[in-house]
């Protein structure tokens, strides 16, 4: 059979979303715009319960307002790998609390509203990293792949969130990415 007799669908037919650079049905830019709140939550979520030990994770006696600190339980339990020391160095010093809450914080708001995605990106690829390597090598945690778990897999939607421009949908991407200074300065994108 030739290519002459497969039926084409115009593209004028095909619901689409403009985007720069890319074109996205409705349902997929609807979907990672699902995809994108369900992952900003994630971030808000852990925020909220190392702030306030909402008694998931943190119970309420360790919370940060109640003195907690919200990185000493995770580094301070580092056993095994080439950066256990200097896990163990920072663990519940103030800088890294800062660090770790208000790249909680940041990461979830700006999935949420959409804004700052390649920067989230970048900040997000990089905590992911660190608390990887933080259960490196994860032959020894209770992981149950030794190389792809829910950090990398994170990190890889947020990625895959910033490049796909996820913030136009349901979010204010769009009106960010309309700021004099995102326009002079595209990486804010």
């Amino acid at each position: 059979m030739s290519t002459a007799h497969i039926h084409r669908t115009p593209a004028h037919h095909l619901e689409t979303v403009e985007a720069p650079g890319a074109m996205l049905t409705r349902t997929a830019a609807k979907t990672l715009a699902v995809l994108r709140y369900a992952t900003g939550f994630v971030f808000l979520w852990a925020f909220a319960d190392k702030l306030l030990g909402l008694g998931y994770s943190t119970p309420t006696a360790k919370a940060w307002i109640h003195g907690g600190n919200p990185t000493k339980g995770f580094l301070a339990s580092v056993h095994a790998g080439p950066l256990q020391n200097f896990f163990h160095t920072i663990a519940g010093t103030w800088y890294a609390n800062w660090l770790f809450m208000a790249g909680l914080l940041g990461i979830g708001l700006a999935l949420t509203a959409g804004i700052a995605l390649r920067i989230t990106a970048a900040a997000g690829t990089l905590m992911m990293t660190m608390m990887w390597l933080a259960e490196f090598p994860p032959t020894t945690t209770a992981s149950t792949n030794p190389i792809t778990d829910y950090h990398v897999i994170y990190a890889a939607v947020m990625i895959a969130l910033a490049t796909a421009y996820a913030g136009h949908t349901w979010g204010l991407g769009r009106r960010w990415a309309k700021l004099p200074i995102v326009q002079r300065n595209r990486w804010l994108i």
